[in-house]
């Protein structure tokens, strides 16, 4: 279970360098591709918006990729959990505010890797 909860974590990771780079530096393009109900017109002036949402992402990014990098298991536990329940908060709230799809795409990805750690927990302290 930590093999696939590790997996996940990396795809959650790897996700959101990439919400980052269109965020940040391909609103304009990807962006429209991505937000299709959003005016095509918006776009430009809503390209600082973006950008400091792609840093965001970013910095979730970045705690998730770190857990790899600590030695201390229990540590490096819980740090994910902390980023990844982040993810999945943020997730949630953007699928009530903005797009239901935001929810399978960003929250049920970061769900399940913490479903898997809290198993992989449980597991090993029996």
């Amino acid at each position: 279970m930590v093999i696939l909860a590790k997996i996940l974590i990396a795809l959650v990771a790897l996700e959101h360098l990439y919400f980052l780079y269109f965020e940040m530096f391909a609103w304009e393009t990807i962006g429209k591709k991505t937000f299709k109900s959003l005016p095509a017109h918006l776009f430009t002036p809503t390209k600082a918006l973006a950008a400091n949402q792609g840093l965001y992402n970013g910095f979730l990014a970045a705690g998730l990729i770190w857990t790899f990098f600590i030695t201390d298991a229990v540590w490096s536990k819980n740090i994910a959990l902390f980023f990844l329940v982040c993810v999945a908060v943020a997730g949630v709230y953007g699928a009530i505010t903005a797009s239901k799809k935001i929810f399978f795409v960003q929250a049920l990805p970061a769900m399940i890797a913490i479903i898997c750690l809290l198993i992989y927990e449980n597991g090993n302290n029996q």
